[in-house]
């Protein structure tokens, strides 16, 4: 994640005076939904259709994972195409696949999003998800893309599974808030902290959700009811990258993901399911950190570790 500022590449977040770090909002959020009329926000016109969107991801963020993970969930790899962009994030941001984009034959994710809209000064971020019909960005949150991937392809989905029902919405939205500002976000003000005081703080909060998300889950197997939801999907993207990026990268060293009981077994319970594992690729999220957050890692080597085992076999 990161946007341009002044010519230098920068993660998605704002500096305080104080040294803290917090992530910066999504601006380009319209919906796709099954039927074309305006979801929460932006304009209508994106209808559901197999064939026309595009995804552009990165295996490496957590939060275009999310949307990877839902994409595989739902049986939507034939209905929404994807492009991959390189591990690497240097000066110019990401790069598009070797070769070009396929669908613009742009070479730079910044200059898909200012074709999309040409004055834009905003975040310049993965997941995209793009439009072919109107040749055009129609999000880039991932919050939203996901809950667009649930609900809004029913007609070609493999599965009618819902991850996000309307019985449990209103837990889910509370407990994806408290995890994705202490948690999902909560890594990233810890390890882009510019002062001692702002890292010790974020850090300590950081560890204090993760207890109270241990000791939920020795009640149950998932974050909300007795059920896989869309709650699930956005923590274990934080997860699968803890001990490998988070615990050293980031100083997010208190504990480390497998002293967790609960929250170790749960997120390897995830990860047995086939359509959490075919998007995780432990060495290419490493990669990709630690080769470009050089003003945290200069000298760019990735380290050879953690040797975790994500199996079930203990």
């Amino acid at each position: 994640m990161g946007h341009l500022i002044e010519g230098k590449w920068v993660a998605d977040g704002v500096g305080a005076p104080d040294g803290s770090y917090q992530m910066t909002q999504s601006v380009l959020r319209n919906w796709v939904t099954s039927d074309g009329s305006p979801g929460l926000s932006g304009a209508g016109g994106f209808k559901a259709e197999t064939g026309r969107y595009h995804l552009y991801a990165s295996p490496a963020c957590p939060f275009a994972h999310r949307v990877l993970i839902m994409r595989e969930l739902k049986g939507l790899n034939d209905i929404i195409s994807v492009s991959f962009v390189h591990p690497v994030k240097h000066d110019q941001g990401w790069v598009l696949p070797e070769g070009g984009d396929p669908i613009n034959g742009q070479s730079l994710l910044r200059d898909l999003y200012t074709l999309a809209v040409p004055d834009y000064t905003g975040r310049v971020t993965v997941p995209v998800l793009w439009d072919r019909a109107q040749a055009t960005v129609v999000s880039n949150e991932s919050a939203e893309i996901i809950r667009m991937f649930n609900g809004a392809f029913e007609a070609w989905a493999r599965t009618d599974r819902n991850y996000c029902p309307d019985a449990l919405v209103t837990e889910i939205d509370a407990i994806n808030e408290f995890v994705g500002e202490c948690i999902n976000e909560g890594v990233y003000a810890a390890g882009f902290a510019d002062s001692q005081e702002a890292y010790s703080e974020a850090v300590i909060r950081l560890f204090d959700a993760l207890d109270v998300i241990e000791e939920r889950l020795t009640q149950s197997d998932f974050l909300v009811g007795d059920t896989l939801t869309e709650a699930d999907i956005r923590l274990f993207t934080t997860l699968a990258r803890f001990d490998g990026v988070y615990h050293g990268h980031f100083k997010c060293n208190l504990r480390r993901l497998i002293d967790y009981p609960a929250l170790w077994a749960y997120a390897r319970r995830l990860y047995a399911t086939p359509e959490f594992a075919v998007t995780c690729d432990f060495e290419h999220m490493k990669h990709h950190y630690y080769a470009s957050h050089l003003d945290l890692n200069p000298t760019g080597i990735v380290p050879a570790g953690p040797d975790v085992d994500w199996s079930l076999a203990l």
